[in-house]
């Protein structure tokens, strides 16, 4: 068998314990040959289904017993119709003995692929291990799994089991449940198989790989600690974002007769002279050009391979730091996982010690990593220690990287202690809050945590899998609905909701809750084309229709894209302007245009007339002015507007500020303001002493 090939036996429960269970065990077979389909199309798979009425296997044929096992499916390899059998599986009628099916199961890869250790033989059990297995003829249980799980090890073959399994009460239940999973963990220290318990159908989906990825190293080589320290290590991917398979073009104008048509489409391009377009301009008379302001700055080749970094390969220690002093939020990318290099006992012991004795001292390391030669870029990144609670697992490092200063975005804002004690929770909605919290823990009392990430499939992929598989049978086939098992990952637990009704409903009470519109995109603008082209016609053509469409979405985007503060709600115009994060220049915009409002509203009062549609806009400036943490905008600006007022006569705007409480901004509101309380009580009043002198 080839290397990269495998070969997996479905061991599958069907007896009337499982029949619950049933349904989401065929969604899972099924998706797992569709990933096969997709990435590993030459891999092969049998099922053999234990716990049937019925017995059909060569085992029984051949020496007896093993009864009511069937094999559904004999090692083939994995197509279309596998994916159909099994979203059909027979329900069996008596308890199935998953040891037999495990026998009957290697028995069937000896014969396909003989006593061999090479390629990779998989077995993967699915039970909910609630029935007893047959008393041996021969010694113990324990000693029949000891016996099975050597022979497994001598001919290369791992078992994976997944443990479907709610809560149990009665006491005889308990008993055989603990024996089962007495047996099974035996089986996982003997050849370090794989046991799943779960207890959701979302949780089994994401219980057993379904995609085989062999493990590539991205470094072999030394650890340097010191010019005289090294430590032999390998470096292996931890996570990696799951991608959608790669789409290809594919062309049907190949002839139906052509059987080795690939359908393939293969993509040229030439570059032709903006002055004439018939001449081609060749490779060689091509350069690339770079923007450096209004100006573009062709570098060749040459240039570009000069100017390049060329670190030299290798993973150097810069240093040890406090595993504190390393915020989560700065670890980058994905995460990469330092092991002893295999078989080498020094790095093995030097690995060990070194874990043990950061994780001791709570350190981290600071290493700079160039993972191979040719590399563009230098590496820095965290290496944290990773000790093993297991004999057979050897300590080692995971890594992540860090980012550089122009890596990191710094957004500030305001600690809730800075803000005013009216803009603080208080203490029944704090408890409301805390509550609401610790009700909707996906952790209940008695259970296993839902949603854990290696248990936890991508509802995006799995859906499109399933969508490809709809349309290699049905090329009209339509997107089917989200498949109910993916909704318990996309959206909230409804029965989780319904539980805690009454503390989500006083948490609403506690706080102003109101709906939060979905805000339409701005409509696209129309770019214009040049003279006299296709498009240009077409355009013409059609123009009724585009002014049409203008005029229906002109009013829309007004409303729901917002570029400056209007004249008939400008308090919400600025809450808009001043809430985008699109760019901070945002910010900057909202504080000018609301300075000019409050301006031109108090400037063009007639007998005070615009007096308290400025103080609402002076109100809502100063909030957005603390929650920015811009304290300076503010205090500046009602400096100028108090001796605005003064000078222009009209000291009665600034008697309704102070009437109405409006001060400067303190620096127990924001950090960066240079105001006590003190002064900004007795703001207004040095004013008004001013204007009766």
């Amino acid at each position: 068998m080839a290397r990269n090939k495998e070969g997996l036996i479905l061991l599958l429960d069907v007896g009337p314990t499982m029949h619950t269970i049933l349904p989401e065990v065929e969604k899972f077979c099924s998706l797992l040959i569709q990933k096969k389909l997709i990435y590993n199309k030459s891999d092969e798979v049998g099922v053999v289904l234990f716990g049937t009425e019925d017995t059909n296997n060569e085992l029984t044929r051949e020496i007896g017993g093993y009864e009511h096992i069937v094999v559904l499916q004999d090692i083939k390899v994995v197509n279309g119709n596998l994916v159909d059998l099994l979203k059909q599986i027979p329900r069996g009628t008596v308890s199935g003995d998953y040891l037999d099916a495990i026998v009957v199961g290697m028995d069937m890869l000896i014969k396909k692929y003989g006593h061999t250790i090479k390629g990779k033989k998989r077995l993967c059990l699915i039970t909910n291990a609630l029935c007893p297995i047959r008393e041996p003829n021969e010694g113990t249980k324990e000693d029949q799994v000891r016996i099975i799980a050597s022979q497994m090890t001598t001919l290369g073959m791992k078992l994976e089991c997944i443990v479907v399994r709610g809560e149990q009460s009665d006491d005889t239940t308990l008993k055989i449940v603990e024996e089962d999973d007495h047996l099974l963990d035996i089986f996982s220290k003997e050849t370090r198989g794989k046991i799943v318990y779960v207890e959701s159908s979302t949780s089994l989906l994401g219980a057993v790989r379904t995609r085989n990825i062999a493990p590539v190293t991205i470094f072999r080589g030394d650890l340097e600690l010191s010019p005289k320290l090294k430590i032999k290590v390998w470096v292996y991917k931890k996570t990696s974002e799951e991608r959608f398979p790669t789409l290809k073009k594919y062309s049907d104008k190949a002839p139906p007769t052509d059987k080795f048509a690939t359908h393939e489409v293969k993509v040229d391009y030439e570059y032709k002279r903006a002055d004439n377009p018939r001449e081609v301009v060749p490779p060689e008379q091509r350069i690339k050009g770079y923007r450096y302001g209004p100006h573009v700055v062709p570098i060749s080749t040459a240039e570009w391979e000069a100017v390049k970094f060329n670190p030299e390969k290798g993973v150097t220690l810069l240093g040890f730091t406090d595993a504190s002093n390393i915020l989560r939020h700065y670890y980058m990318k994905d995460v990469n996982i330092f092991i002893a290099e295999p078989g080498n006992k020094g790095a093995c012991l030097a690995v060990s010690a070194l874990a043990r004795a950061m994780k001791e001292t709570n350190k981290v390391a600071i290493l700079r990593c160039v993972w191979r030669q040719g590399q563009g870029n230098v590496v820095v990144g965290l290496l944290t220690p990773n000790v093993s609670d297991r004999d057979n697992v050897p300590d080692c490092f995971y890594f992540n990287v860090l980012p550089f200063a122009e890596d990191v975005r710094e957004f500030q804002f305001p600690s809730f202690r800075k803000l005013p004690a009216a803009w603080q929770p208080s203490d029944k909605q704090q408890d409301a809050a805390d509550n609401l919290v610790k009700i909707l823990d996906l952790a209940s009392p008695g259970k296993k945590e839902m949603l854990q990430p290696e248990l936890t499939p991508n509802p995006v992929l799995q859906r499109f899998f399933r969508f490809l598989e709809l349309k290699s049978k049905n090329p009209d086939a339509s997107v089917p609905p989200l498949d109910e098992t993916l909704k318990r990952i996309t959206e909230p637990d409804s029965e989780l909701l319904d539980q805690n009704k009454h503390a989500i409903d006083e948490f609403v009470k506690c706080f102003k809750v109101k709906e939060n519109p979905k805000i339409k995109k701005k409509a696209k603008r129309w770019r214009e084309k040049p003279y006299g082209s296709d498009e240009e016609k077409d355009m013409e053509a059609s123009a009724s229709d585009v002014e049409k469409l203008k005029a229906s979405t002109a009013t829309e985007s007004t409303v729901t894209e917002i570029d400056k503060i209007g004249d008939s709600t400008p308090v919400q115009d600025f809450e808009v302007l001043i809430s985008r994060r699109e760019s901070p220049d945002w910010v900057n915009k909202a504080i000018k245009q609301m300075r000019n409002k409050i301006l031109d509203l108090v400037e063009d009062s007639y007998k005070g007339d615009n007096y308290n549609k400025a103080l609402e806009c002076l109100v809502a400036f100063r909030k957005g002015c603390v929650l920015e943490q811009e304290p300076k905008e503010f205090n500046d600006f009602l400096n100028y507007l108090s001796k605005y007022c003064l000078k222009n006569e009209q000291s009665d705007f600034c008697e309704l500020l102070a009437s109405q409480g409006i001060k400067l901004i303190t620096k127990t509101e924001a950090v960066d303001s240079e105001v006590t309380d003190k002064e900004a009580e007795s703001f207004l009043d040095v004013k008004e002493l001013k204007m009766e002198d």
